[in-house]
């Protein structure tokens, strides 16, 4: 029995598709993973196949560099970097502009790449990266049977009213003006309406028979699986969701062991502070940079991740920091007594496996819904990036350290151990 995963060739994304497909792999079965050459070595480490699927102009191997770019991709990658630097809807307006060519790339050219990819793998199951538009298409076109993986918070699904990249919730510190919220709203509107019709002239090329869409975001798989704990999402909004879907709780992936961390864990019995950015968002060094000047003055151990930004560009670090380009944040989440994170859907949901409290500064997409639920749980609380000061920081991860609901929490986490997410998505397709 063959396993066929696709996903976008970004290491943010496959981490979480791969530690699905553990399921298939320790029953013995074959996997093949359909992405880009950038996350080749990732799919090796996990011992798959992968079969070449390019599905978008851009990659990132764990940290993503504008200038490893192909032309154009490099330029929207800065802009969204000097978005991010202007505000929380002045991101998301950026954000919108960019969709079709992010999420609906070359769709008919993918489509039948993905057909190809198909004949050849002659894949049981398929597991499918729910950003990955143009995959999406070709599946639904041709009738093949799939399950659709909600990576992000669960909002990245649109139901009801709501609007894809118009935020349902925000964070309780978060007080965009009403003007550009309707305005931003306006926008994604229409957005929306453009990229359905894309979505819908190239459905008419696949599957001329086929019907059209009223809300390509909206569309999902045969099965839909939310990488998200069940828990805290909130029972209305579940109930509006389709029929065939399964909570996978989370996808935390086991990391290779570093005897280098595990001497340095060994070293100190202080309380953990684990701080990361993400991928992308480790190029805002400002930002790190005043993390870095809140955690100095407290008594705890630090773990960071500075992506991007220059080791000088923190300021005076202490010397028992642990400070790296990336660093193993599964196995540090581990031994973590708080995080600081910018509140992607990974890092939330390894924090929460983890039973560890979240400090978050979220900038873009579903980073802020996700904060308010976390808020609302009782689980963190999100300041603005932009306008949080050292000590404003300093405070929250005081509070995350001593205040939070931590039995809720140690026995959510609990619960994500027990039955891992890979269980769930096998058990949901399989049976």
């Amino acid at each position: 029995m063959t396993l066929l995963v696709i996903s976008p060739d970004y290491a943010s994304h496959l981490f979480p598709l791969a530690t699905l497909a553990t399921a298939w792999r320790d029953a013995g079965e074959r996997v093949v993973v359909a992405t880009g050459h950038a996350t080749d070595a990732i799919v090796g480490a996990f011992g798959f196949e992968r079969a070449h699927l390019q599905l978008g102009r851009g990659s990132n191997p764990g940290v993503i560099r504008a200038e490893e770019q192909p032309p154009g991709e490099d330029e929207a990658l800065r802009g969204f970097f000097d978005a991010t630097r202007r505000g929380a809807v002045e991101t998301l307006a950026f954000q919108a502009a960019a969709r079709g060519d992010d999420l609906l790339w070359n769709p008919v050219g993918v489509a039948r790449d993905v057909q190809d990819v198909l004949a050849r793998v002659r894949p049981r199951h398929v597991i499918v990266d729910h950003l990955a538009f143009s995959a999406r298409l070709a599946l639904h076109a041709a009738r093949v049977r799939h399950a659709d993986v909600v990576l992000g918070h669960p909002t990245a699904l649109v139901v009801g009213d709501e609007v894809y990249g118009y935020p349902p919730a925000w964070p309780r510190r978060f007080h965009p003006d009403p003007a550009a919220l309707a305005a931003l709203r306006r926008m994604c509107e229409q957005v929306r309406d453009a990229f359905t019709a894309e979505w819908n002239a190239a459905l008419a090329v696949l599957d001329p028979g086929a019907a059209p869409s009223v809300d390509a975001f909206a569309e999902t798989g045969d099965l839909l699986l939310l990488n998200y704990p069940r828990a805290l999402h909130a029972p209305e909004r579940t109930a509006l969701l389709p029929p065939d879907h399964a909570f996978l709780g989370s996808a935390v992936r086991t990391e290779a062991r570093d005897p280098e961390i595990e001497e340095w864990l060994a070293a100190d019995d202080r309380p953990l502070v684990y701080a990361s950015l993400g991928s992308f968002l480790s190029v805002r060094s400002d930002v790190l940079a005043r993390i870095a000047e809140a955690l100095a003055p407290l008594d705890v151990r630090v773990a960071l991740a500075r992506g991007q930004t220059p080791l000088a560009a923190l300021g005076d670090v202490p010397a028992s920091w642990l400070v790296r380009e990336s660093l193993p944040q599964v196995t540090l989440l581990g031994h973590a007594a708080a995080t600081i994170s910018h509140g992607g859907n990974n890092s939330v949901t390894e924090a929460l496996t983890a039973g560890v409290p979240l400090v978050l500064l979220p900038f873009s997409t579903d980073q802020f819904a996700g904060a308010a639920a976390l808020e609302d749980a009782g689980f963190g609380e999100a300041l603005d990036p932009n306008a949080a000061t050292a000590a404003e920081i300093r405070d929250a991860v005081v509070r995350a350290l001593d205040d939070v609901a931590r039995d809720r929490l140690d026995r959510l986490g609990r619960d994500l151990r027990a039955i891992p997410g890979a269980q769930v998505a096998r058990r949901a397709l399989v049976g």
